[in-house]
């Protein structure tokens, strides 16, 4: 059985994540959501949260689970604890190319992990979590861009 990981903070999940997500579990048996906490930034939404939002967005889909990334783990013990071969990465453009070519490049000498480039679909090219947090705080409607069960936290969350 073929598994990868597809890491991510997801603060928020939007739809080019799941565009990525969805296309790699036609590739793999089983799809590992890895959703981790990024300890450079402040997120919107707790972790529990993110993975429940993650969950709900993916339970139509065979093949899909959704765990956490704890901080302080490397990417490559986590994969290896949960038996993936693979790491698969989304590329909105060239502009994410050189550091998710420098992060593959040392998870393959670390452990011998590979990572799977997906080009994303050129409607999301545009998507960031980043991007959806700043124009729906300045009072923008991001609906099409996030999944239901994330537009109904955001609508939940104030601010």
């Amino acid at each position: 059985m073929q598994s990868a990981v597809c890491p991510g903070s997801f603060d928020p999940l939007h739809n080019g994540h799941v565009e990525v997500i969805a296309r790699a579990a036609n590739l793999f048996d089983e799809v590992i959501v890895a959703v981790s906490a990024n300890m450079h930034k402040k997120p919107l939404f707790s972790l529990e949260d993110r993975i429940e939002m993650a969950q709900e967005t993916f339970s139509y889909l065979r093949g899909i689970t959704v765990r956490p990334l704890q901080p302080g783990i490397l990417l490559t013990d986590f994969c290896k604890e949960v038996g993936a071969s693979a790491v698969v990465k989304g590329l909105r453009g060239t502009q994410d190319l050189p550091y998710e070519m420098s992060m593959a490049t040392m998870n393959r000498h670390l452990s011998g992990l590979e990572t799977v480039f997906l080009p994303g679909d050129g409607r999301y090219s545009h998507l960031s979590s980043t991007l959806v947090k700043e124009v729906r705080s300045l009072g923008g409607d991001v609906a099409e861009f996030i999944p239901r069960s994330v537009h109904k936290r955001l609508r939940e969350t104030a601010g």
